[in-house]
């Protein structure tokens, strides 16, 4: 069950989706190269256009004010221009700007390569410098209808600049010192310590919102080298020049010792808690959701958790020890905390539910049995990328009665389930997560029901 506060209860918007649709299509129709590329990200990539949609221009507003707010959206003004904006559900934000025709914007993790991949060889049409908050390039201008690309680091503007030249060298610092990040520590409190003083240096030199950009940069890498599924979907989308632009939440598992070292280095980076979750009390787990609004990322912490700690702020008071271990405790045990060693459990991104499972299972990509499957929420976990267990972890694990002898020699031979990419669809602007049927797949990413490696 779901303990949220009143602020984070989401439904379905069909109303605002309409809306979106509605200007999605007459942006296709104005810009074939739009039509192009959408029919190119379902038919090479099994993702749809609207998913990768950072925001929309129009010359005035689609429907009357208060029609619009009637279903949800607030006029804003961000940098002097009207912004609406759908706080309900996850919707792409709409710009009042007559300066020109009407755009489709869509956003990719770098518009250099964007631009290569589209065969477009020319620099000039780029806005905004390096790592800038906000860099985009105009894919296809015409009278009736434009199509953009933008590449965002921490910044939710609508206004391309250059980083000064001080702060772009410190940008490739940092970095860099993310992608080197040292992981490995006698003990793993150090190891937050370690990473909260990389963070803490990145903030003094950058705003918080391009070093969250650049750490979570460097968390997708690590994870992608961990998790074949991610390598072949990375590559898929990379032929297109999209990237992980359509990444929907990061998911991280930690002890329950370090829970807390997990969401106070979250919070460094600039992450509000948002809904609490629990699956349950035969489940044994919850979650944390967080969301980091200038950077447009959301974080998943799983943690083992009782039916009383739920009521409390688990996130912030820390939770003891305690020597039976639930399905997230035992994955640290036998391959440490996400945030450290292990690396992420699972990246979820936004696809067309059906073209992505019948694709990827076309490159040899296997999917679980999905574990939602409404019409406005559709998930699934690709097979568990198996992880060999070292002999350490494993014997330690025996030693706290936390796992069997013959469990102890499965993963010894066979390793054990370490990460997911999982697969998700979002109808209607639904911007909440499975609320009834999550319990059942965290059961069986549990160590203790693999019998075999799986294929």
């Amino acid at each position: 069950m779901t303990r949220p506060s009143e602020d984070f209860v989401w439904t379905p918007q069909p109303a605002a989706a309409a809306v979106i649709t509605r200007i999605i299509a007459a942006g296709c129709d104005a810009s074939p190269r739009a039509r192009d590329l959408a029919a190119a990200m379902l038919a090479d990539t099994g993702t749809r256009l609207v998913d990768w949609i950072d925001h929309l221009a129009l010359s005035e507003l689609p429907d009357t004010e208060a029609n619009l707010q009637e279903i949800g959206f607030e006029c804003t003004s961000v940098e002097n221009v009207v912004v609406l904006q759908h706080r309900g559900g996850l919707f792409p934000r709409i710009l009042i700007d007559d300066s020109g025709p009407p755009r489709l914007v869509i956003k990719v993790e770098s518009v250099v390569a964007f631009l290569a991949a589209q065969g477009i060889h020319d620099g000039t049409r780029i806005q905004g410098g390096p790592l800038a908050g906000l860099r985009q390039a105009v894919i296809e201008s015409g009278p009736s209808g434009e199509l953009w690309a933008v590449e965002r680091h921490g910044d939710q503007g609508f206004v391309p600049g250059d980083l000064p030249a001080a702060r772009l060298q410190a940008a490739l610092h940092h970095d860099e010192a993310f992608r080197l990040r040292r992981r490995e520590f006698a003990c793993d409190g150090e190891g937050f310590t370690h990473a909260a003083a990389l963070i803490e240096a990145a903030c003094r030199d950058l705003p918080v919102g391009l070093a969250c950009d650049l750490f979570f940069a460097a968390e997708r890498r690590y994870w992608q080298q961990r998790n074949h599924a991610a390598r072949v979907q990375k590559s898929r989308q990379d032929q297109l020049g999209l990237g992980w632009a359509n990444h929907d939440h990061h998911t991280y598992r930690s002890s329950r010792e370090h829970f807390a070292d997990l969401i106070r280095v979250l919070e460094l980076l600039g992450f509000q808690c948002r809904e609490r979750f629990y699956g349950g009390r035969d489940a044994g787990w919850g979650a944390q959701v967080l969301e980091q609004p200038e950077c447009g990322l959301v974080v998943f912490a799983d943690v083992d958790l009782s039916p009383q700690e739920v009521n409390g702020d688990f996130a912030h008071q820390g939770l003891e020890p305690r020597e039976t271990l639930g399905t997230v405790g035992l994955w640290c045990k036998l391959h440490g905390e996400a945030f450290l060693q292990a690396g992420m459990h699972h990246l979820e991104c936004q696809f067309e539910f059906a073209a992505a499972n019948e694709q990827l299972n076309r490159a040899g990509v296997a999917t679980m049995k999905p574990f939602t499957d409404f019409s406005y929420l559709k998930q699934a976990f690709t097979a568990g990328q198996v992880w060999p267990v070292r002999a350490e972890r494993i014997a330690a694990a025996v030693s706290a009665g936390a796992i069997t002898t013959a469990e102890a020699n499965r993963f010894r031979e066979c390793g054990s389930i370490g990460s997911h990419l999982e697969i998700l669809e979002r109808n209607d602007g639904y911007k909440g997560f499975n609320q009834t049927g999550i319990n059942e797949i965290i059961r069986q990413t549990d160590p203790r029901q693999q019998r075999t490696r799986p294929q």
